[in-house]
């Protein structure tokens, strides 16, 4: 296999006794809630997240910064919710192909801030905050890239298959012909089509190398998979191997990896220096049917902003800073930044709004999570807002088919402590607590107003 560029960088040692943690983030593509062992799933084999469930923490109520890839991304790596630095549109949803935009160069992120102690930084996979050299990885503090810069579903050829009416065959396998995806070096494509069949293997076994070779400096390595997201592929090792089918096949394949990236921090000593983190973008892609995940016991999925659609499966790992155990507490891929600065002992960013809490105490067993709200924006609208055990939503869109905003009669009120599945509207019995939320709503609002426009609708000129 060829040497990616940024294994041949040579790096400086850093003193033991000054060692900061390293992070390591793995970020799944539209995996639901349900869709791990740990999680309830009862026919997905993944013994390597469900044994790091149990010497981490599992967090049973943690939140993707946005319902779908691009504004998810930028709120985890920003701290930020997206609207305030235009990575949400009405217009587009997310990046593609004949985008110019991107993330602002003048957004911090955790790859940056971590700079400050001289971390490594490589991020692996998917990156879809733009494809283009001013926007890519290494403009935001990454030392290095290697991935499909975007959507593996992107520049589909013309005449294939529909994928929608496959999708009902757990067993449909795509043809990687079909989708003209790059695989990226840096700013060079290096494969076009990507191997999507290899993909999640190689970026596991880059990884890998990527923490054998930076074993003697911290690091910070962002693993973002372009799995599960569809199209779905698989290496050969795992085809056909789950009883839950091709989609099966490829959460399987992902567990794989995370216990190769376990293994190798155990096997270079790094197990207690280290903090791992694996969680997904968004919910599952329900549309997609038995290719789509599933969301347990949340109602709809991707795209919308009920639970099944932001609410994802996460666990932190760590031995030497994180208490095993089971998190109840509310908590957010935004919050990365903030906890990331609290272990480290850099400074986040003060010039201006993070929407992050330092959950480290958290972590630690010292206390609970400080993070008792979450605002929920889609597409450029606050479509619902949570306080405590409380929910209310505004602006709904349809839970299969996410691009139609859904009628309301008027807001609705769930109790997500007796109503996790968000099935019994309670607004009509409790009008103080709309009203209370409606205020946060409206609170929120005014405090994004600054917000930078949007970035995504911007087109590459032919």
């Amino acid at each position: 296999m060829r040497i990616p560029t940024f294994l041949l960088f040579s790096f400086l040692a850093a003193s033991l006794d000054a060692r900061t943690p390293n992070f390591i983030v793995i970020f799944c593509d539209d995996l639901g809630y349900g869709d791990l062992g740990s999680f309830g799933n009862p026919t997905i084999e993944t013994p390597n997240l469900d044994r790091m469930g149990r010497e981490g923490q599992k967090w049973t109520q943690f939140y993707s910064a946005d319902p779908i890839c691009t504004p998810s991304r930028a709120g985890l790596l920003t701290g930020r919710y997206p609207i305030r630095n235009g990575m949400t549109s009405s217009a587009r949803g997310v990046l593609f192909p004949d985008s110019s935009g991107g993330l602002p160069q003048d957004e911090i992120t955790i790859a940056e801030i971590l700079k400050q102690k001289d971390y490594a930084t490589a991020a692996i996979g998917k990156w879809h905050l733009g494809h283009l050299p001013q926007h890519l990885p290494m403009t935001q503090g990454f030392d290095s890239y290697w991935g499909i810069p975007y959507s593996n579903d992107m520049d589909g050829a013309r005449g294939r298959p529909n994928y929608r009416e496959n999708a009902a065959d757990p067993n449909y396998y795509p043809d990687i012909k079909h989708y003209n995806v790059p695989l990226m070096d840096g700013e060079k494509i290096i494969e076009r089509p990507a191997d999507q069949n290899t993909v999640t293997k190689r970026y596991n076994e880059i990884a890998v190398d990527y923490i054998k070779a930076n074993k003697d400096r911290p690091f910070f390595l962002y693993l973002a998979h372009t799995m599960v997201h569809i199209p779905l592929f698989v290496s050969e090792q795992f085809r056909g191997e789950s009883v839950r089918g091709l989609y099966g096949d490829t959460v399987e394949e992902i567990d794989w990896g995370v216990g190769m990236i376990l293994d190798a921090l155990r096997d270079e000593g790094l197990e207690k220096d280290t903090v791992v983190v694996f969680s997904s973008d968004n919910g599952p892609w329900l549309a997609f049917k038995t290719h789509g995940g599933s969301s347990g016991p949340l109602r709809a999925g991707k795209g919308t902003n009920f639970e099944g659609g932001q609410r994802v499966p996460t666990i932190f790992w760590g031995p030497g800073y994180v208490k095993p155990g089971v998190v109840n507490g509310m908590g957010s891929t935004i919050d990365l930044m903030e906890t990331f600065a609290a272990l480290s002992g850099v400074d986040a960013p003060k010039d201006r709004k993070l929407d992050g809490f330092d959950l480290s105490r958290t972590l630690s067993g010292q206390s609970d999570s400080p993070r008792n709200e979450f605002h929920y924006w889609n597409r450029g609208k606050l479509h619902a807002v949570r306080s405590g055990p409380w929910k209310l939503h505004v602006i709904q869109r349809e839970p299969i088919n996410y691009s139609r905003i859904a009628n309301m009669d008027g807001p609705e009120l769930y109790h997500l402590e007796y109503d996790i599945s968000e099935a019994y509207d309670v607004a009509a019995t409790h009008p103080e607590i709309v009203k209370q939320l409606s205020k946060l709503i409206k609170e929120h609002e005014k405090d994004t107003e600054d917000s930078l426009p949007e970035q995504l609708s911007a087109r590459i000129e032919e």
